[in-house]
């Protein structure tokens, strides 16, 4: 069977802390502890191999998480690194379906770390007919 790659970009632009005076970056949002659930299509039945990238900034802890379909990824989701960074986590091939998708960054509460979420970038590959 052959396969073609495939992806649906998300924009987020929200900034994640315990409090919008956590970080100094106006043209984000301030979303607290959750970003918004971010919608995208998936338009075959056999996705295989997903994985999201993401642009993360200042993210100071492992501990945060990633929600597909509100199921969270498996690991270690986001590494901890000073400024911008592109960080790639992989997505069981269960979690997406056919049709409409979520995506949702988790803060953990019990850190103070605030970080900034820019654009995440879901992948897949799809059977070519």
């Amino acid at each position: 069977m052959s396969y073609r790659a495939n992806y649906a970009r998300c924009s987020f632009q929200q900034h994640l802390g315990p409090s919008a005076d956590s970080l100094d970056v106006a043209w984000a949002d301030f979303s607290g502890d959750t970003t918004d659930q971010v919608t995208f299509t998936v338009p075959t039945d056999a996705p295989v191999e997903p994985y999201v990238q993401m642009q993360v900034y200042d993210v100071g802890e492992f501990s945060h998480e990633i929600r597909v379909n509100g199921t969270e990824l498996t690991g270690f989701d986001i590494a901890p690194g000073e400024g911008w960074q592109y960080w790639m986590d992989t997505i069981a091939d269960t979690q997406l379906q056919q049709g409409e998708n979520t995506i949702q960054f988790r803060r953990d509460r019990d850190t103070d770390d605030a970080f900034i979420v820019g654009t995440a970038v879901v992948h897949w590959k799809e059977p070519v007919e």
